[in-house]
């Protein structure tokens, strides 16, 4: 920090007697004061070295000992104070004051001074470049060529249009015009609202068109090379349908705009009457670099499937590191913005390096393209940072050249990477054409069996028709036989007239007795369990028919609210009510609900006891059905109480089917019942 002080004659004062003694011996001592510190402050200070230009030269890189430096808090110095010997005394070079050589408080003017000494055989003009093209404002002072004292000064900066800098460069350059064999002092005063560089370089007139044409000439390759990128990825997402590609050609253009920003071709050529819309690219690029690459790695690297807790604190970090970037940029302008860089882009490292170990080969394209651009980075934040750390053209423009490394090794990786899953595609379609080769030959196979069966078949229908001619010529011999028996019969039937009345009389008598018979057969049903079962097989059969017994002739109707339309429920052969959603099983409201063992033995049961009209044994029915003694007898009373209640009926009529039993109206009241309940 420097300190200026400010020295003038005491004023003089109305006081008299000891006070103005004392103000005068107090005045005296500051001057004396000041006086010493001046002597101080020109001792320690350190002048630049004076710069002998060499006609030889084509350019000169300008170290920190060849110009020197003034802070100024207030930025209200003008070049007349600058240049007063108060002043000047308080400019000092950077060689070993272990000052980077950039501007660290943002918010102070910086004046630069810089002494040439020109050659004496010098007839062409010099140029001053400064490397840095985001400095905000830069004022050039030059001393005149004639014999005037008011120096000449040149206005431009970033922060100013295009059209304001002297020269249609990329950079900020300045004249020196020839002064043959004399020595002349330069000024740059300088503002920035960022820690940019005092990096100069001085260049003659004859080396350095050259030199320009060179660098625009490898600047256009570069671009050259990114706008090929961009265009061949492009067609392949358009094609392939990949949004990976999509993301590759975002974060190409990201860092295309990027550089344009920091070399300055984009201020020269895309927005030269837009400062602003500069400084924004400039704060903007590298938050949408980072975006759209974290983007894109997550895309390439299938982190959601494959690490999805990292993708999930990877996500997090990102947009935790990108609000705090919008906010240095547009609040803080702290300057060292670059490091909330290093934790998202370590993590996608990290990420890229899980991938590899997790089996995705082409995650390793991507770990070295990330290397080649972090070891060129680390030259940036050096400069940024303002040490001295291996500066040269090499080290410059090193990031240029890793970024084209980059894009172009990660465009092959995302190549061999669709590659692989194109390999995967193709391996999974062999193994299914093959599954289908052998399916197709199972196929024929079974058309020639079905062939074979078909040629058997018709074999056996010729044997068949074969062996049905002859049954038919048995057959017809067989009727005519039949025939001259039943001429025999007619013969016999005249013997036999005489007993018809007879047999007739008994006919009608055996007819009569046989009716009976059957009736009671009809009424007795006296068949086994097993005969039963047959026409019962299962639970399904009772239920079917129970069901059918309930709804197929009555039709359907709610128990609970009267709707007559229903559909199937999940229960076999229930019911469920289309508007209350009421479900009705097949045995509610008969005896058979909540029967508490096999339906097909409890229906065989309520068959038994209805057939003999309830005079069946429970021990008995124990017996035939494998029932434990209790539960027969308890199911036995069930069903005799509703024999009872059904011949109490009025209904009732003597000799109806035993399936009137089980629809027991005592039982559909009980339900009806328990779901009041």
């Amino acid at each position: 920090m420097y300190y200026s002080f400010r020295m003038g004659r005491p004023q003089r004062s109305r006081c008299i007697g000891w006070g103005s003694g004392l103000k005068r011996l107090l005045g005296r001592a500051g001057l004396v004061l000041a006086v010493v510190w001046a002597s101080c402050l020109s001792a320690f200070a350190t002048a630049e070295d004076t710069l002998h230009i060499q006609s030889s030269w084509t350019e000169f890189f300008l170290a920190d000992n060849y110009y020197s430096i003034l802070e100024d808090p207030s930025g209200q110095l003008t070049l007349a104070d600058v240049r007063s010997p108060a002043v000047e005394r308080r400019f000092t070079t950077l060689r070993g004051s272990n000052q980077p050589p950039n501007i660290q408080h943002p918010q102070s003017t910086y004046w630069l001074r810089i002494t040439v000494r020109h050659g004496l055989t010098e007839n062409s003009t010099w140029y001053l470049e400064l490397y840095d093209a985001h400095i905000g404002r830069a004022v050039f002072y030059r001393p005149p060529l004639g014999a005037g004292t008011a120096y000449e000064s040149v206005t431009t900066g970033a922060t100013l249009p295009f059209a304001t800098r002297p020269h249609p460069y990329k950079n900020f350059l300045f004249d020196l015009p020839p002064r043959p064999g004399q020595t002349a002092t330069y000024y740059l005063r300088l503002n920035s609202d960022t820690r940019t560089s005092f990096r100069a370089m001085l260049h003659s007139s004859a080396g350095f068109i050259p030199e320009m044409t060179g660098q625009y000439w490898l600047l256009g390759v570069f671009y050259g090379v990114l706008c090929i990128m961009v265009l061949y990825n492009l067609i392949l997402f358009f094609f392939l349908k990949e949004r990976t590609y999509l993301y590759y050609v975002l974060y190409v253009g990201s860092g295309a705009l990027l550089f344009f920003s920091e070399d300055g071709l984009g201020f020269q050529y895309l927005w030269p009457g837009g400062p602003g819309l500069n400084h924004f690219v400039g704060a903007a690029a590298p938050v949408l670099l980072l975006l759209t690459f974290a983007t894109y790695a997550s895309g390439f690297l299938d982190t959601a499937s494959r690490l999805p807790v990292l993708h999930r604190v990877g996500r997090w970090v990102v947009g935790g590191s990108t609000a705090l970037l919008v906010l240095d940029a547009a609040v803080v302008h702290s300057g060292f913005s670059f490091w909330l860089y290093l934790l998202p882009y370590g993590l996608l490292y990290y990420a890229a390096f899980r991938a590899y170990r997790a089996g995705l080969k082409p995650a390793r394209y991507l770990l070295l393209a990330q290397a080649l651009v972090a070891s060129s980075l680390t030259f940036l934040i050096m400069r940024k940072l303002g040490i001295d750390f291996y500066n040269n053209a090499y080290t410059v423009y090193s990031l240029y050249v890793a970024f084209v490394a980059e894009v172009v090794i990660l465009s092959y990786a995302l190549g061999e990477k669709l590659k692989g899953l194109m390999d995967m595609t193709l391996l999974t379609q062999n193994r299914l054409l093959k599954q289908l080769r052998k399916k197709h030959q199972a196929q024929d196979r079974l058309v020639e069996q079905m062939r074979e069966n078909q040629a058997l078949k018709d074999q056996l229908n010729t044997e068949l028709e074969a062996l049905v001619g002859q049954r038919t010529a048995e057959l017809q011999r067989q009727n005519d036989t039949v025939a001259t028996q039943n001429r025999e019969l007619l013969e016999a039937n005249g013997l036999l007239a005489l007993q018809s009345a007879a047999i007739e009389k008994l006919n009608g008598d055996l007819s009569r007795d046989l009716h009976a018979e059957k009736a009671a057969r009809i009424e007795a049903r006296e068949v086994d369990f097993g005969e039963f079962s047959q026409i019962y097989p299962d639970k399904d059969a009772c239920l079917r028919y129970l069901a059918d017994l309930k709804w197929a002739q009555g039709g359907y109707r709610c128990r609970k609210c009267g709707h007559e339309k229903s559909c199937e429920a999940r229960e076999p052969f229930a019911r469920r009510c289309t508007r209350c959603r009421y479900v009705e099983s097949a045995t509610a409201g008969t005896l058979l609900q909540k029967c508490k063992f096999p339906i097909v033995k409890a229906l065989y049961a309520v068959f038994l006891l209805h057939a003999h009209r309830g005079s069946y044994s429970p021990s008995e029915l124990a017996r035939v059905l494998e029932l434990r003694q209790a539960t027969s007898w308890a199911f036995a009373q069930k069903v005799l109480a509703a024999l009872q209640r059904r011949r109490a009926a009025p209904d009732f009529e003597d000799g109806e089917p035993w399936t009137h039993v089980l629809l027991d109206a005592t039982a559909e009241a009980e339900l009806q019942e328990i779901e009041q309940k």
